[in-house]
């Protein structure tokens, strides 16, 4: 049975650092933008539409198609929506069936629990969060060269990014984003050096397939 690992994870908190690591740590897959190309190649909608989709910004194309209906009618750009999800959904699922992974954001541990309850795979679901100074601090740390926001500006989008995620995951799955009982572990990355983290965090997993 394959065993597939879940990271929701909020903006600045380092979770997809850990997932990368864990991921590498147990010699399992590793998929996160690969979903975004997947879901691209089976719909033949353009990248950029489908990353904005499932990163939660699906409000922005709803305001513009109903401010100009001579274009693109709101029907046929909820039907888009509905196409990416849909292909979400089985692309997550192919990937927890094809073998041990370890699978960042996408709503993949809501997806998965048909899967699970079914015993299909062994699912367990991570968390991950930090306080705000800890995470306004990971953000200035890895701020791509050439970046030049402000503190101010920083904090905004973190928390721009985070409104994103949890209505795209409360809409998707009627759950509140975040909440510790839809999760099996949250952990608190604040000031903490996730790479000496993860292979204590690798143990839970080691156990499991002994």
């Amino acid at each position: 049975m394959n065993r597939v690992v879940t990271i929701g994870r909020e903006f600045g908190s380092g979770g997809r650092e850990l997932g990368f690591r864990l991921a590498e740590q147990l010699g399992f897959h590793y998929y996160d933008k690969e979903i975004v190309t997947a879901i691209v190649n089976n719909t033949e909608l353009a990248e950029g539409f489908v990353k904005d989709i499932i990163d939660g910004k699906t409000h922005r194309y709803l305001s513009l198609t109903i401010g100009q209906s001579m274009n693109l009618s709101v029907d046929y750009q909820i039907h888009q929506m509905q196409t990416i999800i849909k292909a979400q959904t089985e692309v997550i699922k192919e990937m927890a069936q094809k073998s041990d992974c370890v699978i960042v954001g996408r709503c993949a541990d809501y997806i998965l629990k048909d899967l699970r309850d079914e015993g299909g795979i062994e699912l367990f679901r991570i968390f991950v969060y930090a306080d705000p100074e800890s995470r306004l601090k990971r953000c200035i740390d890895r701020a791509p060269k050439g970046e030049n926001m402000t503190e101010k500006e920083l904090v905004k989008q973190i928390k721009r990014i985070n409104k994103e995620r949890a209505s795209y995951y409360e809409d998707y799955t009627l759950q509140k984003w975040g909440d510790k009982s839809n999760y099996d572990l949250c952990v608190n990355t604040s000031f903490m050096n996730i790479e000496e983290m993860v292979p204590h965090l690798a143990k839970l997993f080691e156990k499991s397939s002994s």
